[in-house]
């Protein structure tokens, strides 16, 4: 793009977010910029490199950059007006080889820049991108179209591999006749069975491969640097602007490769377990009568989440050249049709609250109709996607609109919930990786059809029930009883939900002390904070030293306080800041006190021979030893104090919540971890010999 400095606005400078090729430990490199007067080239260079070189010319997020040339500022809207003017261009930067051990990067010579522009597509997607930057940002830079995501030489590619389809079902064909093969004359649209639908059926398959090939054939692949490879395109469920690419070879041995996606397609058919015939049929789920007496078990829409609809067009238009002459009808819309797609859109309704006013009747519709055809004998488990990320903290408690507004569909269908649980359904480096918990787990909804008769209630007695049952419950969830897994803390918050709902949803109605019916969540909020106050450690046995822990952490985390403020505090906490800090749980000097993180903790710690060990140590203690000795280490701490587990356990639910709350994702996985490792730790402390036999409780 051209500068924005008067002084170089003729100079093409790059909107790079990094110039480093490889971060592999022995193996670095990186693209150098060389600057000449007014113009600059590219050069690669093998070491460490310098701290500059892993943002490039980036100076933040979206879209701020820096002038190669003069150091100025590139502000997002001298980049929005000349993207949109269609100035935006492209530079090659480097190339990667194979070399005999491993990849090797070269400069880039002008030979191959023009290689590459000399590509000259017959034919490219015109379908437009929807003006939506929650799941599509490219249009905001002029790159308006599904066409506009791919470079000349990927089109060429793909327009060509697509147009090769046609071909190889005529020549499957021609080989099937040739072999004895009869033929019907009718194809797989016609439902027929001989060598027209065989080659039909091999040409769907070398599509959906072709297909696949362009999720690693577009300019929003990125290259990963720590394992030098490309990155797809749909690293999640949107298409994000990049800003530097890599262009794959579809005839190398690496990722993306032509053949890949075929490979992936024979060894799906190859291990595919299922012998007969099977059907599929498309219908609308608020309609449908094909769950009539059948269990049912169902994975809908998530709310707002993923832009399906829309982000299936990236494939569609691709699919849509190759096959549309054996699925006439299939494929007869330019795009996927979207106006029945039963998510909350706000662009496509108008606004946010007509979008959840169109998901919750269209989802109790369709829950409705489910309750009334499930098969009486068994439950209907429905599987909702949790999106932490999504949550909002309104002072009083955490909630989320689209996990309530789900709910409220549920229950309005007419379903009451017998049980929610958890099941690990995404990737654990998607959880709190990067920084949020962007998709934790999928929380599966056991529900049954609620009796005609229910009764209804006070919001007195729900909560009367509430404090009765709610406790057995979480004690259950963490572990408290026998032969239990524990809920890791990222799941607990919703998997706690389904006892508390199973109460809320058993009656006809909950009524406020005015008379008016209680909602999810009013609900919601009430379950919250009986789950709150079941993991506070006020509710505990919890030790002083730990009470004053706890509160210091929530006021200042691992910052340093006032000594006055930590002197009243421990004092109303039946401690002294002296005390505590003789516990090795602070520091204090200087008039400032500020918690030791795990990190800090002492590695030699022998809890026998420690004379005043709180429960907040003893957590910290376990989650150095598990951070970076591993499990055994741990468990062997824990053989030594074993009257400390379930506190710590408790500590650790509490904590994590706590952080969660308070957005601080990376202190927040270090208790998570505590949990999810816990069984192991238990086992390992079992295995010290003599201290793991007098544990005293079960797992």
């Amino acid at each position: 793009m051209k500068s924005p400095n008067p002084a170089f606005s003729h100079v093409d400078v790059p909107l790079a977010s990094s110039f480093i090729l490889s971060s592999k430990a022995g193996k670095e490199a990186w693209v150098q910029p060389v600057v000449q007067g007014d113009s600059y080239r590219f050069e690669v260079r093998t070491g460490k490199p310098p701290e500059s070189a892993k943002n490039g010319t980036k100076l933040g997020r979206g879209a701020n950059f820096c002038c190669l040339m003069s150091d100025a500022p590139i502000e997002p809207k001298h980049i929005y007006a000349e993207a949109n003017a269609g100035r935006m261009g492209a530079k090659l930067m480097a190339i990667v080889a194979e070399g005999a051990r491993g990849r090797i990067y070269l400069a880039p010579l002008p030979e191959h820049e023009a290689i590459a522009q000399q590509a000259q597509p017959q034919w490219k997607p015109e379908t437009a991108m929807p003006e939506n930057p929650r799941w599509f940002s490219p249009p905001l830079y002029g790159l308006k179209t599904y066409g506009d995501l791919f470079t000349p030489r990927q089109l060429v590619a793909l327009t060509t591999f697509s147009d090769l389809v046609p071909e190889a079902i005529a020549r499957i064909r021609a080989d099937a006749l040739a072999a004895g093969m009869a033929d019907d004359g009718r194809g797989l649209d016609a439902g027929g069975n001989g060598a027209t639908a065989y080659a039909e059926a091999v040409g769907v398959y070398l599509a959906f491969s072709i297909d696949k090939a362009s999720d690693y054939w577009s300019s929003i692949c990125t290259w990963h640097s720590s394992k030098d490879l490309i990155r797809n395109t749909f690293g999640r469920q949107a298409i994000p602007m990049t800003w530097d690419y890599a262009e794959t070879n579809p005839f190398s041995d690496s990722a993306g490769n032509v053949s890949s996606g075929i490979e992936w397609a024979y060894k799906a058919l190859q291990l595919m377990p299922a012998k007969a015939d099977g059907t599929a049929v498309q219908s609308d789920a608020q309609s449908q009568t094909i769950s009539a007496n059948k269990v049912i078990s169902t994975d809908p829409p998530y709310y707002d989440n993923i832009g399906y609809a829309d982000l299936s067009d990236f494939f569609y238009v691709w699919l849509r050249r190759s096959l549309r002459p054996i699925f006439p009808n299939l494929y007869a819309t330019l795009a996927v049709p979207k106006a029945e797609e039963l998510i909350a859109t706000p662009y496509r309704h108008g606004s946010k609250e007509k979008a959840e006013v169109f998901f919750l009747d269209g989802m109790t519709a369709a829950m409705h109709n489910l309750a009334a055809q499930a098969h009486p004998a068994f439950p209907v488990t429905i599987y909702y996607a949790f999106k932490q990320s999504d949550t909002k903290d309104d002072g009083s408690s955490t909630h989320s609109t689209g996990w309530e507004t789900f709910l409220e569909a549920v229950l309005r269908a007419g379903f009451t919930l017998t049980g929610t649980w958890p099941m690990r359904t995404e990737l654990g480096n998607r959880m709190i990786g990067s920084g949020t918990n962007a998709l934790a787990s999928s929380i599966v909804l056991v529900c049954r059809p609620r009796p005609a008769d229910a009764d209804t209630i006070s919001r007195r007695e729900f909560q009367r029930q509430l404090r009765e049952q709610l406790p057995e419950a979480l004690e259950t969830m963490i572990g408290g009883s026998s032969g239990q897994s524990p809920i890791a803390p990222v799941d607990l918050a919703q998997a706690a939900i389904g006892p508390g709902m199973g109460i809320y949803s058993q009656y006809a109605a909950v009524l406020n002390q005015d008379g008016t019916p209680m909602s999810v969540h009013e609900a919601l909020i009430l379950i919250n904070r009986q789950i709150t106050d079941f993991l506070t450690p006020d509710a505990g046995s919890f030790d002083a030293d730990t009470l004053f822990a706890n509160s210091w952490f929530e006021q200042y985390g691992w910052a340093e306080g006032p000594f006055g403020e930590a002197d009243v505090l421990a004092r109303g906490k039946g401690t002294s800041v002296a005390g505590v800090a003789e516990a090795g749980v602070v520091h204090s000097g200087a008039g400032k006190v500020r918690l030791l993180r795990w990190a800090d903790y002492a590695a030699d710690w022998n809890p026998a021979t420690d004379n005043r060990a709180p429960v907040w140590e003893a957590a910290h203690h376990l989650i150095r030893a598990l951070n970076t000795q591993g499990e055994s280490a741990a468990g062997a701490l824990l053989a030594a104090m074993p009257d400390k587990a379930e506190p710590v356990r408790q500590l650790a639910y509490h904590l994590y919540t706590l952080c969660e709350r308070k957005k601080w994702a990376e202190d927040a996985r270090a208790y998570n971890e505590l949990i999810t490792a816990w069984h192991a730790v238990l086992q390992a402390s079992r295995e010290e010999g003599p201290r793991g036999e007098q544990l005293g409780f079960e797992a």
